[in-house]
């Protein structure tokens, strides 16, 4: 009996100290005849039911506005319908996540072939403005670059990371090599300057050497009003022949407050300050004959929240066009409580 009450209370605790609990995870849903096929990487709110959403190989940079409807009670998704492309006039640069920042009714697009997170107006044109990079992450492939963005209006703080570990940080994730990515979690000021920046070890990725393609990293973050962080990890495996293949995802929450911050420019400690993270969920999609829900999902943002206070959090998965009429363009919600 003291057993079981001395784990209950490791449990309570590491919840009073996290906060964020899943309440419910609502089914995926694909929306073929409103939404378009694509490329969707990344997503934002705008405010009621208008969301900013990046394909990472639209034919220019900029991103479509789209229309979700929420349930006000479960929090899933009613219809979803689009409202067109706002162009920049130049072309695409592996647009990969964006976030709105209201303080300026503006967005910023994290761009993975150039390394750059840049600022664009409501209408789709290029600011002149861009998130200052701290010179460490010009040492990230082209492959891994900056995927993950986000802002906070209630923290005042944009959060970035590179998809996978940077040169000088150590081994990349593979499907043969079970390393662990370690990334830096850097966020940025209103003023877009460079401010705190923490270490984040990855879960150990499964071994798959028969894999044809293997993709493992942080394609999504998202900051809470709570000054908390959920952080999407994705394992993506492609077999030959494709069945088989399968994309693990899991969410994790992380408090930056209570964590020890590195410094942004100089290299990894020897026993680095690893953030401490809480499994919020985790889900599998996969290919087979039986089953074809396979959803690579690479966009996450914070929805409205519901009439009982919890939170909506929104996932888009990119289906490469649609791959051969196989991959659909899938949405999903997550509800989780609100501290």
């Amino acid at each position: 009996m003291y057993r079981r009450l001395f784990f209950l209370l490791i449990i309570f605790h590491s919840l009073s100290i996290f906060g964020q609990t899943l309440i419910r995870m609502n089914s995926q849903h694909s929306f073929q005849k409103d939404v378009p096929k694509g490329n969707y990487s990344g997503l934002t709110w705008l405010g009621g039911e208008r969301y900013a959403i990046v394909s990472d190989k639209a034919p220019q940079s900029g991103f479509f506005i789209f229309r979700i409807q929420i349930d006000s009670i479960n929090g899933d998704i009613i219809n979803i319908r689009t409202e067109g492309f706002r162009s920049s006039g130049v072309k695409n640069h592996d647009e990969e996540d964006i976030a709105f920042f209201p303080k300026d009714s503006t967005v910023f697009i994290s761009r993975e072939s150039d390394n750059k997170i840049m600022e664009y107006s409501l209408v789709g044109q290029l600011t002149g403005r861009e998130l200052l990079i701290p010179p460490v992450f010009n040492d990230a492939t082209k492959q891994y670059g900056f995927e993950a963005l986000t802002y906070n209006k209630m923290t005042h703080r944009f959060w970035s990371t590179s998809e996978s570990t940077l040169k000088g940080d150590g081994k990349q994730a593979d499907s043969k090599n079970s390393v662990r990515n370690k990334l830096r979690i850097q966020s940025f000021n209103d003023s877009l300057q460079p401010m705190e920046q923490y270490i984040y070890l990855m879960d150990t990725p499964k071994s798959h050497a028969s894999a044809s393609v293997f993709a493992m990293g942080v394609p999504a973050i998202v900051a809470l009003d709570n000054a908390k962080l959920l952080i999407l990890e994705r394992e993506f495996a492609v077999k030959p022949g494709k069945i088989g293949s399968y994309v693990i995802n899991k969410i994790y929450a992380v408090d930056p407050s209570t964590e020890e911050p590195i410094h942004m420019d100089l290299p990894l400690p020897s026993t680095p300050p690893y953030m401490k993270k809480h499994l919020i969920v985790e889900w599998k999609t996969s290919l087979s004959l039986f089953r074809q829900d396979l959803a690579n999902y690479e966009g996450m943002c914070l929805g409205p929240k519901l009439v009982d206070g919890n939170q909506v959090i929104i996932l888009c998965a990119d289906s490469q066009d649609q791959y051969k009429g196989i991959l659909q363009d899938w949405f999903k919600t997550i509800v989780i409580s609100p501290k």
